[in-house]
């Protein structure tokens, strides 16, 4: 099926304002359904793992230079000048624009996972948040963002926020959270705080505040020195959803890396992804020492306490007769900004909490 690129019709940095929005929607479809996006180059295993980027060109605040070219995910962006609208999809994305000091960009954040840290509460004051859930192509264009930067590969769909390749053709550039690549050769495995801090230079570096991403990285890597791990070799379950079989965090993303800063043994360390369906009855015959506890409105920590206390299996766990829980808020458990706060805030829980020998 033949394909007429619209590039022509767009002028400097604002592409769809020079095109009516019902034909960007009907671009963006034909190009979804017969046509694969810009080529992906795949990095060489050899080279390791993570996201490559070279920059070139003049300045442009901050320290940046422009054009700047990632290998996202595999998928190659390239942005001319620092984007000056965009939309935001998940906390982790919305939150690293934040702390970068870039609220202002934002014309449209969605599918937030909780409120924003109180140190990023006076930024977010104004924050344009535009829908609960993953918004759709039309919701995306209405926006006429320069950039869409979202927290999860799966947001770009047809279903949400449009196909990058097609988006591309519509001259709106994409972005995916490094650590969210799924890709084999792209997926942290394991995640460390190294891809963290990289992540955030990279996102840096593509939204032109570079100055401002490397003091971040040298405030939160002087924070995370400051944590010393508990001693004791506590096991831990680190409990996100699910009622009839929990789902947990497990042995390659960022609760196992959380974890390893506090000391913690996870239970589904063995289990190579970054969660993992783990049976209650796994859990038993584990027996954690503590359970760690995700927070989300719709899912609060109360909740999977009642849950747990009202099993008669999981009442027996040592953690649920004791209470020995921790609790971290749903936003910080994605890889971002929050990891490091994450870590000192269950450091400090974990010092308060009183284990029997």
């Amino acid at each position: 099926m033949p394909f007429v690129p619209l590039r022509g019709l767009y002028a400097g940095h604002r592409p769809l304002r020079a095109v009516p929005l019902a034909l960007a929607l009907a671009a963006l479809v034909a190009v979804a359904g017969c046509a694969a996006g810009p080529a992906a180059s795949h990095p060489d295993p050899s080279a390791g793992v993570g996201p490559t980027s070279t920059t070139t060109g003049g300045s442009a605040g901050d320290g940046a230079a422009y054009p700047v070219s990632v290998d996202n995910c595999g998928f190659e962006v390239t942005v001319e000048a620092p984007p000056e609208r965009v939309v935001t999809i998940k906390s982790s994305t919305t939150e690293m624009l934040l702390a970068l000091g870039l609220g202002d960009r934002i014309v449209g954040a969605a599918f937030l996972d909780g409120p924003v840290p109180d140190d990023l509460a006076d930024a977010a004051a104004d924050l344009p948040v535009v829908s609960d859930r993953a918004p759709g192509p039309e919701a995306v264009l209405t926006l006429e963002p320069d950039l869409v930067y979202a927290g999860w590969e799966s947001s770009f769909s047809t279903e949400s926020a449009g196909e990058r390749g097609a988006l591309a053709d519509l001259g709106v550039a994409s972005y995916v959270s490094p650590s969210a690549c799924k890709t084999a050769g792209y997926q942290p495995d394991p995640l460390t705080f190294d891809d963290v801090f990289a992540e955030i230079e990279e996102a840096g570096r593509v939204f032109g505040a570079p100055d401002a991403a490397a003091d971040l990285v040298t405030q939160q890597r002087a924070a995370l020195a400051q944590i010393t791990p508990d001693p004791r070799g506590l096991t831990a379950l680190w409990y996100s959803s699910g009622a009839d079989v929990p789902y947990v965090g497990a042995g390659i993303g960022a609760p196992q890396m959380i974890m390893d800063a506090v000391g913690l043994d996870n239970i589904a360390g063995d289990v190579h992804d970054t969660w993992t369906a783990f049976g209650f009855e796994q859990v038993v015959e584990e027996d954690p020492d503590v359970i760690v506890l995700v927070d989300a409105e719709w899912n609060t920590a109360e909740s999977k306490i009642a849950l747990l206390e009202a099993n008669p299996a999981t009442a027996r766990l040592t953690a649920v007769r004791t209470g020995r829980y921790l609790v971290v808020p749903f936003a910080a458990t994605e890889a971002g900004v929050r990891n490091v706060d994450a870590a000192q805030d269950l450091a400090d829980q974990l010092a308060h909490l009183e284990v029997a020998p």
